[in-house]
């Protein structure tokens, strides 16, 4: 296939079939999940993490050293939390994309955005992580929260990262990580597999999206082979820190 023929980020329009997924029962599946969940989703983060997870993107967007004018990628993109960061550090004059898969995650972005007054900084759009919609070279940072461990293809999601952002920009991966220490990890699991579903069902009343959530966790790769698989993919100078107790690992990356 000729990615150059793919549409620039201006022309893309927005789709809700969209293509790509090894798995489509899992798509389905993790796109109603989410669409559930959508409404309580930001309070859900603040709760689990303990507000953590503000601070934990921030250092995201100043890994992607992005600069005023720039323009940026949020993969998986959810409410929009990564994508509000990022509009701030380009400024009026750059451009974010958020992406994401679920119509009903992105639906509190536009909101949010413009409260912040960077609504026309941001565009939401539909978009695939298995098949980006974007042109090679085109954005000078790639950022994704929680969201790997949804795709059915890991690899292949940072392939098509690697493949749209320009030569020497980075792609910044926030993710879940086991704790090394024993002690840790067993009260990591302890929160996360039995308190969180019960925390989420009570607030989201969707306790079995809750449910998923710890489960895809468990089955992640970790750290050291979530390294692997973004060399594998084309990217370089691959390197990752810990953070939550080690619950959390940001990956950095450049092309």
């Amino acid at each position: 296939m000729n990615r150059e023929t793919k549409d620039s980020v201006e022309h893309v329009i927005p789709t809700e079939r969209l293509p790509g997924f090894k798995s489509e029962a899992k798509s389905t599946y993790v796109n109603r999940m989410f669409g559930q969940i959508a409404p309580k989703y930001d309070l859900m983060n603040r709760l689990m993490t303990f507000g953590l997870d503000q601070g934990w993107r921030k250092v995201v967007v100043q890994e992607s050293r992005l600069t005023p004018g720039g323009i940026a990628l949020d993969v998986a993109t959810g409410t929009g939390d990564i994508a509000l960061a990022l509009a701030e550090a380009v400024g009026q004059t750059g451009k974010i994309i958020a992406s994401d898969f679920s119509l009903e995650m992105m639906r509190p972005g536009p909101g949010k955005a413009d409260k912040k007054g960077v609504g026309k900084v941001i565009q939401f759009m539909a978009a695939d992580a298995l098949d980006l919609p974007y042109l090679n070279n085109t954005f000078d940072a790639i950022t994704t929260g929680f969201a790997m461990r949804n795709v059915s293809d890991i690899e292949r999601a940072f392939s098509e990262m690697c493949r749209v952002v320009k030569p020497g920009g980075r792609v910044v991966c926030l993710e879940v990580a086991k704790p090394k220490f024993a002690l840790v990890r067993w009260g990591h699991q302890l929160y996360f597999n039995r308190i969180v579903p019960i925390i989420g069902g009570l607030i989201s009343g969707h306790r079995e999206a809750y449910t998923y959530l710890p489960e895809s966790a468990k089955n992640f790769p970790p750290p050291e082979q979530l390294k692997q698989i973004m060399e594998k993919a084309g990217l370089r100078d691959v390197r990752f820190k810990l953070y939550g107790l080690g619950a959390v690992a940001i990956h950095v990356a450049s092309k």
